[in-house]
């Protein structure tokens, strides 16, 4: 099933632009990482989910791109994007070749599970 999205033509002519240009440059460089690198990671300062998602990476001997964005009360306008963009509420954003799996508990199931190395090997 497919996530809402507000459908464009619900969106006035007026403020396309600004709903569509909002906060793009985070959104643009995550998806650059994403394109540029088999996993990413992105997380931010004080929450210790994204030290955890980054230390079952390098146990796994899994190299990763970490991107950074602020902690809880900086960059909250920014990271917001980035939720907006995925879908997913909560951070860090685990991606694995282009595809967002989840956060540390999902990366670490699936390391647990093996599948992480064979999403990687296909």
């Amino acid at each position: 099933m497919p996530r809402p999205v507000l459908d464009e033509a619900r969106i006035h002519p007026a403020v396309r632009a600004k709903v569509a240009g909002w906060q793009h440059a985070i959104v643009d460089e995550v998806r650059a990482a994403v394109q540029a690198n088999d996993v990413v990671v992105v997380g931010m300062g004080i929450n210790p989910f994204p030290g955890k998602a980054r230390k079952a990476l390098d146990a796994a001997g899994q190299p990763y791109k970490y991107l950074g964005y602020g902690s809880y009360l900086g960059m909250w306008r920014p990271r917001g994007a980035l939720k907006m963009w995925t879908g997913w509420p909560t951070f860090p954003m685990v991606f694995v070749k282009g595809t967002l799996v989840g956060g540390y508990s999902d990366l670490k199931a699936l390391i647990d599970r093996g599948e992480l190395a064979r999403m990687l090997a296909g």
